[in-house]
């Protein structure tokens, strides 16, 4: 029996069915904390395959090399060296089960199943995985550890089951996608469990984005008391030593280091760069390019783009027509000039006439409309996507979550793209996000320090420039007013009734809420994007297209 121990918590990034680089990263972890004196190596969930894996996981090809790469590390802890707690995919038999896995010694000592598997929101883990029985703890050299996994601490049972099985320390490999305020549903969920076992908590978070998801870290630790031992960093990768000692009263982690989550806005940003880097780097585009307009939707995916990987990899593409703006033109190209990137402008005058001369036998007698608008916008649409082929960028959609909710945004053209970083960003946090930026360099940013948006971009009141004089609010209602009503029907689900009760009009609550629902059709084709609010369209929120409910 140990008296000390110290343990690694391990906040990387893993990518998904990468299992050779994973189990590199977990060697090059297992060396470092083994410099440092570590006992026990502590990763988070799934980390050999990364998470979430999806059907993916469901290959038995994927299931053979999971089992032989686990066993070849398990033999590497021979070397006398700490042990590993590794989260992976495990056959037992005829199941799959999430597992936590316990190399020591040359072998794998111990595993445990998550019990608890979530099936809602962004998860659904029932689809693929077997849930385990409630679990016991692990002995590891002499100390018994519980292990859940994840969604086993958000509810009370598994971790009341191991503090009633002699459970002397809990470690919580997890997954924990980013949303606004989930730090402190995370920290407010390991409290309760603390307070109600009375047993010190490592939670250990996943770091890195996978496809709409980013995981933020932020791994800590709470000693019995609920005092706060150990905050790692949100938004960047991490390997600390933590020290504990047995004490009269149990298990106890000495002070360590405690760094503050970031505010709100910063953390938003942050997530759209992270989410942004990590799919062009993980599917290996070389860059991407973006119509920039002179609008502050292109402005901002343009400084986010170059925040994430730098003005090198970043183009940007004017694309004017008769009906944009002098002043459109200024301020893309002094944005495109503050951002540092490549910039191009390719009129689409030849190809909309063409367009137009082409149709037009069969257009006679029919007064110009929409279809004239959002021939414009196929156009930038088709102009960018040759540019990607030609070059190999990803084209960056630029869409923001108050327009794609209602459908302001037109299908294979500004829709066209491979990614987007706003996709789950209302317009009023658009405005407020570029201000942000405009005056914070966000931590491990690549773009430059101060203002990388004209301010004329920002307080201009927005416009599509699909026709003469034409405002947003000519077809919308004010952004303020849009994105309460939006927030209220798709992240509250709140009926027209109560959002009527907060002051709106009934006919423009009726309005937007038929909008919503007839413009599920184009999300179904969106780009992904970052997923940062409770409910992202396509994810979380999954509505029938053919749809002809209506809350009146």
């Amino acid at each position: 029996m140990t008296d000390h121990l110290k343990i690694a918590l391990v906040q990387r990034n893993p990518t998904v069915g990468d299992i050779t680089g994973n189990a590199a990263l977990i060697r090059a972890a297992r060396s470092e904390a083994a410099a440092a004196g570590a006992d026990l190596v502590l990763f988070s969930e799934l980390f050999l395959i990364g998470y979430p894996p999806e059907d993916l996981v469901l290959k038995p090809a994927l299931q053979d090399a999971i089992t032989q790469t686990m066993q070849a590390l398990a033999t590497e802890t021979a070397d006398g060296g700490p042990a590993l707690l590794i989260g992976a995919p495990w056959r037992d038999g005829e199941a799959l089960h999430n597992a936590i896995i316990l190399c020591d010694g040359g072998k794998i000592t111990a595993i445990r199943y998550k019990h608890d598997l979530p099936n809602y929101g962004v998860f659904d883990e029932k689809r693929v995985f077997t849930p385990g029985p409630m679990p016991g703890p692990v002995n590891f050299r002499g100390v018994r550890i519980g292990v859940p996994i994840c969604e086993d601490i958000w509810q009370p049972d598994v971790a009341e089951c191991l503090a009633e099985t002699g459970a002397e320390i809990l470690l919580v490999p997890n997954g924990s996608p980013y949303e606004v305020d989930k730090a402190d549903q995370r920290m407010n969920r390991a409290v309760a469990r603390v307070t109600e076992c009375k047993l010190p908590l490592a939670y250990v978070n996943q770091y890195g984005g996978q496809d709409e998801l980013v995981f933020d870290g932020g791994s800590f630790v709470l000693n019995a008391d609920c005092s706060l031992a150990v905050q790692m960093p949100h938004w960047r990768e991490g390997l600390v030593i933590t020290h504990w000692s047995r004490e009269a009263g149990g298990w106890r982690c000495a002070p360590g280091e405690r760094i503050a989550p970031p505010e709100e806005m910063e953390a938003i940003y942050q997530a759209m760069m992270l989410g942004l880097r990590d799919y062009v780097n993980k599917n290996r585009f070389p860059g991407i390019l973006l119509g920039l307009s002179g609008g502050i939707d292109s402005a901002l995916s343009a400084a986010v783009a170059v925040d994430a990987l730098g003005a090198d990899r970043v183009r940007c593409v004017m694309m004017p027509y008769i009906y944009t703006a002098q002043e459109s033109l200024d301020d893309a190209a002094e944005c495109a000039k503050l951002l540092g990137v490549k910039y191009d402008i390719v009129s689409i005058k030849p190809a909309v006439e063409s367009f137009k001369d082409m149709l037009a036998p069969l257009f006679t007698g029919r007064a110009p409309d929409i279809t004239e608008e959002n021939m414009q916008s196929r156009a930038r649409g088709l102009l960018l996507m040759a540019l990607s082929n030609k070059f190999g960028d990803m084209v960056l959609t630029t869409g923001n979550k108050s327009e794609v909710s209602v459908g302001y945004a037109t299908l294979y053209g500004d829709m066209c793209g491979g990614y987007n970083a706003l996709k789950d960003i209302y317009k009023m946090t658009v405005f407020a996000l570029s201000r942000w930026r405009n005056q914070h360099l966000p931590a491990g940013a690549l773009g430059p320090a101060g203002r990388v948006m004209p301010e004329n971009i920002i307080t201009r009141p927005p416009t599509a420039e699909l026709r003469a004089d034409q405002k947003d609010e000519d077809s919308l209602p004010p952004y303020a007013q849009l994105d309460d009503i939006l927030n209220c029907l798709v992240e509250q689900e709140m009926s027209v009734a109560q959002v009527m009760a907060r002051g709106h009009p009934p006919e423009v609550v009726r309005r937007i809420q038929h909008l919503l629902y007839i413009a599920e059709y184009k999300r179904r084709q969106a780009a992904p994007g970052v997923k940062i609010s409770r409910k992202i369209f396509g994810r979380d929120r999954r509505y029938p297209i053919t749809n002809r409910f209506r809350d009146a």
